[in-house]
């Protein structure tokens, strides 16, 4: 058996769709940020969310993950109603966002150790899927290091073994590589892959790394102001963009302009800021 199987939880609905929107979004003032969404997401998959800081992606898992509540439409995620049924939801998944979520002034492996409390792992359980948690993730022996001391990517790694303790049903990944450099992204990939293909995760992922999209993802939808251009394979989307090489091209046939990630002067004082502290 592999060593992340577990007992799938009762109260969790075995469900075809682990995410489907229908006419999904949300506005801030006259701002219509996601507009209209409509999504079918299939359990065990990994799904991208494409485009530029500004078109829409992290407005969607903010709905998704019952941070932000939609304007209008509907949502469900792993059978649970994200406005009917908000708690629900939060105990079905797991969330990397782009801002810090572990302490640096705690170890690895405190770090992993409040999560678990926070999330109610039996007690008998919390110690075998920590150590589960940091072999998967390459952290082993540097579980009692302090992870202010941690590079970039042991960081994120650190993040998404966090958020996999409690065994979420679908895992969210808010732009999970920005700001690391290159061998740390593709060692992030790696794990990505590995949870799906060992943990059965459903993953939904942001990113504008169009390379990371067609490396990682079965499906993906391109975002382009707000609204859903295209969605399909990455082969797929390439092929109905006149044969085009890459996602990149696929996005500037599908958007009609070019992927500008530089997005305003806040998502450009972000992107930096976690840049920064991924180091």
């Amino acid at each position: 058996m592999n060593p992340l199987e577990t007992t799938p939880d009762k109260a969790r609905p075995v469900v075809a769709e682990a995410i489907r929107t229908e006419g999904l979004a949300r506005s801030f003032g006259d701002l219509l940020a996601v507009d209209h969404l409509d999504l079918s997401i299939p359990t065990g998959s990994i799904f991208g969310l494409l485009g530029p800081n500004g078109a829409g992606k992290t407005t969607t898992i903010k709905m998704l993950t019952t941070l932000l509540e939609p304007t209008s439409g509907h949502a469900t995620v792993a059978g649970f109603d994200v406005q009917r049924q908000p708690r629900e939801v939060r105990r079905a998944i797991g969330y990397v966002p782009q801002l810090l979520s572990v302490d640096g002034t705690l170890t690895g492996r405190e770090n992993l150790i409040v999560f678990a409390r926070l999330y109610s792992v039996p007690r008998q359980e919390r110690i075998r899927r920590i150590e589960q948690a940091l072999e998967m993730i390459g952290l082993t022996d540097a579980a009692d290091t302090l992870v202010k001391r941690y590079s970039g990517g042991m960081i994120r790694r650190l993040e998404i073994a966090q958020a996999i303790l409690h065994r979420p049903t679908v895992l969210f990944l808010d732009e999970p590589t920005v700001g690391l450099d290159p061998v740390a992204r593709r060692a992030v990939w790696d794990h990505v892959k590995e949870l799906q293909t060992s943990f059965g995760a459903t993953i939904l992922l942001t990113t504008h790394y169009m390379e990371e999209a067609e490396m990682l993802c079965d499906q993906v939808a391109i975002m382009h102001q707000g609204k859903v251009v295209a969605l399909g394979s990455p082969d797929q989307l390439k092929s109905e963009a006149d044969e085009a090489e890459t996602l990149d091209d696929a996005f500037v046939f599908f958007a009609g302009s070019s992927i500008d990630t530089g997005g305003t002067y806040r998502d450009t004082a972000r992107t930096r800021r976690t840049a920064r502290r991924l180091g």
